[in-house]
């Protein structure tokens, strides 16, 4: 019978439980850099006491800082990127509300699921090698990203460049339907539609106004009417705003439009019809502004066959892995992948509820994620 060393640590639900508790504790709104600054202060200072090589980058255009941490083995040649995020979307205080506690199997938090649960899960794999004493086959760099929510505007060249210096890429966004990993996501696209009419009395000489709200409309109409779920296209507008008061004609109008596509190619389709809008108001000029903010990220064979170790880790741990169809919801992975890297993504906590004032993570799946994460690191060549 092997019986395991008394010496050698083992990989425990309630410490990690316990220490999601104080990641989920920190709160970390994206727009907030000094709160995701805090946030990257108590990861960086776990990552001192375990002998990491830190690298920060102090932040800009608002948002905190890029912390990056490589393990103390390996030196610097090419080996695996763990890519993780510790923004929320929740506002400060949420906490109140969305209290941090555990109710049977389910453990509530804001950010949580999405994703300080997955976040700390590579820590903890990290810290599991230095308390055994052992290394990896290959460097590890473990990336912490303070804007993801908001499409990583500040952090995006760098999580590209660290990329290409790197074999795999193991993403620790949350898992989805019942544990499933993340092999492809959509590409994402973001535009601003401006339209601009004539103001005018909207009862004394109404009929010398120009409504940019009526013109906005008609456009709101027609972009919902690109959405084609057969070709796994989906176009939403999701703000708008517009006029100064109920008794002008309105002069200014503007809208938020989210865009999802399966590929490439229907990706430039897509932006080429979104940016050649136009209205048949006269007098009304419409400007469209935007592009493509994530690319799609494209199950290949390299991904496929990164996919299938994982399988098998997951079976040799004792749960069945399995991948999601394409999901529409972008990540950091969206990059990597769209530079050759090979990408797992979905290998934080099961759960559900992101973005929710129900947002939750399973404890029953703290164990057996924080192991094929270890396994992962330890058994890529």
């Amino acid at each position: 019978m092997n019986e395991q060393p008394r010496n050698e640590p083992v990989i425990r639900a309630e410490e990690i439980f316990e220490g999601i508790r104080d990641w989920v504790a920190i709160e970390s709104p994206s727009g907030d850099a000094a709160a995701v600054n805090r946030m990257a202060d108590h990861v960086q200072a776990g990552l001192a006491r375990l002998g990491a090589v830190i690298e920060r980058t102090p932040g800009r255009d608002g948002f905190g800082d890029i912390l990056k941490a490589r393990t103390q083995w390996g030196g610097d040649g090419p080996g695996i990127l763990v890519l993780s995020h510790i923004d929320t979307v929740h506002p400060i205080g949420m906490i109140q509300k969305l209290k941090f506690e555990r109710r049977g199997d389910v453990v509530f938090g804001p950010g949580i699921y999405d994703m300080k649960g997955g976040a700390y899960l590579a820590y903890y794999a990290y810290q599991h090698l230095v308390r055994a004493g052992r290394q990896t086959p290959l460097p590890v760099t473990f990336m912490f990203v303070p804007e993801e929510e908001v499409g990583s505007p500040t952090s995006r060249e760098m999580i590209e460049a660290e990329a290409r210096k790197n074999k795999y890429v193991l993403v620790t966004e949350p898992a989805r339907d019942g544990g499933k990993i993340v092999t492809s996501r959509k590409g994402v696209g973001r535009f601003v539609v401006e339209v601009e009419g004539r103001p005018a009395h909207a009862g004394a000489r109404h009929e010398d106004g120009r409504s940019a709200v009526r013109a906005l409309a008609k456009l709101i109409l027609e972009i919902e009417g690109m959405t084609d779920y057969a070709r796994g296209i989906t176009t939403n507008v999701g703000l708008i705003s517009g006029g100064t008061g109920v008794n002008v004609v309105p002069q200014f109008a503007t809208a938020e439009v989210d865009l999802r596509v399966p590929d490439a190619a229907t990706g430039e389709e897509m932006v080429a019809r979104i940016l050649a809008l136009s209205t048949d108001e006269p007098d009304v000029q419409v400007r469209v502004t935007g592009g493509m903010n994530r690319p799609p990220y494209v199950k290949d064979e390299k991904i496929a066959k990164l996919f299938d170790h994982a399988k098998m880790l997951a079976a040799e741990i004792g749960f069945d892995l399995q991948d999601c169809p394409i999901t529409g919801g972008g990540s950091d992975g969206n990059f990597t992948a769209a530079v050759g890297v090979p990408t797992l993504d979905g290998l934080g906590v099961d759960g559900k509820g992101a973005h929710t004032d129900y947002e939750q993570a399973y404890y029953s799946s703290f164990e057996p994620r924080a192991k094929l994460m270890l396994r992962l690191l330890e058994t890529l060549t």
